[in-house]
């Protein structure tokens, strides 16, 4: 079984490598386990963009094992992961709930019980969901986990 830890000095690093494809660093982590170490790092359209397609992140890939082999940074053999968050990401900072404006969320209260529904704002405090057509803002440190949640059938158009 492995273990999982972020990385700073190498998300300082590499944030300008990510910026310079037009994307943005979402995290560094850094998973030991008695396989070999894997290197995750994970990049994200700029808030407002449609998403990140495949060339795009192939080429952001070949930048970001340019500059681990530059710096050398780590010792030993290790597997270099880049990619996207995924469909259901769990939402931790501001940015994140900014990228799910319109897009429909799943939260656990740390009162107990869950709140589902589409993001109408969000702030550096709170986030305002649509819940049932009511719009209900719910204070981040009020929630113990919150996911993005994939939109099965046809849009919500009139």
């Amino acid at each position: 079984m492995g273990s999982s830890t972020t990385d700073g000095p190498l998300q300082e690093l590499l944030a300008p490598v990510v910026a310079a494809s037009g994307l943005e660093l979402d995290s560094v982590t850094r998973t030991r386990s008695d396989a070999m170490p894997l290197l995750r790092v994970v990049v994200e359209a700029p808030i407002g963009a449609d998403g990140i397609d495949s060339d795009t992140l192939a080429d952001v890939s070949r930048a970001v094992s340019k500059a681990l082999d530059a710096a050398d940074p780590i010792d030993g053999e290790y597997l270099l992961e880049v990619s996207t968050p995924g469909a259901e990401r769990e939402l931790t900072k501001v940015g994140h709930w900014m990228r799910q404006i319109g897009r429909l969320v799943r939260i656990k209260l740390r009162a107990g019980g869950y709140v589902s529904g589409r993001v109408i704002d969000a702030s550096e405090t709170s986030a305002t969901i649509d819940v049932d057509g009511e719009a209900t803002t719910i204070d981040y440190q009020d929630m113990r986990k919150a996911r993005s949640r994939i939109e099965f059938g046809a849009g919500q158009e009139g």
